[in-house]
């Protein structure tokens, strides 16, 4: 397993974003997460959306998206993905530990909620591993998950 502790979230620029766009996950996963193109779009047209593109060292590596509403302290993990050449590296276990870092520095987190569409080779597993726990709760059909900070 590669060392991931040299990861950073990196603003996406004009130079980067079409980079970024081509960042994908496997065709297996592609009915979870929302491709990078549309999630950057959505971004420009939600002013609590806060987005990141991920880098070891020089290369892209994945992608993240935050919804923030600092004033009633909620957070929401909206996207996340590690391009499918670069799985099972520790980048996805790295870059939440970096997205967790960024939100405990906001007014009111208390807590860094995320859904996942339920399915098999879906991330559930992942985020449990994590300290993410299920609320029971499940919007439009996806589970709802939480992590105390």
């Amino acid at each position: 397993m590669n060392n991931a502790s040299g990861l950073q979230l990196r603003e996406i620029t004009e130079n980067t974003v079409r980079d970024i766009c081509d960042l994908e996950v496997s065709e297996a996963q592609e009915r979870f997460v929302a491709s990078n193109a549309i999630s950057i779009a959505q971004a420009y047209f939600c002013k609590e959306a806060w987005f990141r593109a991920v880098y070891a060292g020089d290369t892209p590596v994945g992608f993240v998206m935050l919804h923030q509403d600092p004033e009633i302290g909620e957070y929401f993990l909206w996207r996340f993905m590690i391009d499918k050449t670069q799985q099972g590296k520790g980048y996805g276990k790295a870059t939440i530990g970096l997205i967790l870092d960024h939100v405990r520095t906001l007014p009111n987190a208390k807590e860094l909620r995320l859904s996942c569409v339920p399915g098999e080779g879906g991330p559930e597993e992942f985020y449990a591993s994590l300290g993410f726990t299920f609320t029971g709760e499940v919007e439009d059909g996806e589970n709802i998950y939480r992590i105390d900070l």
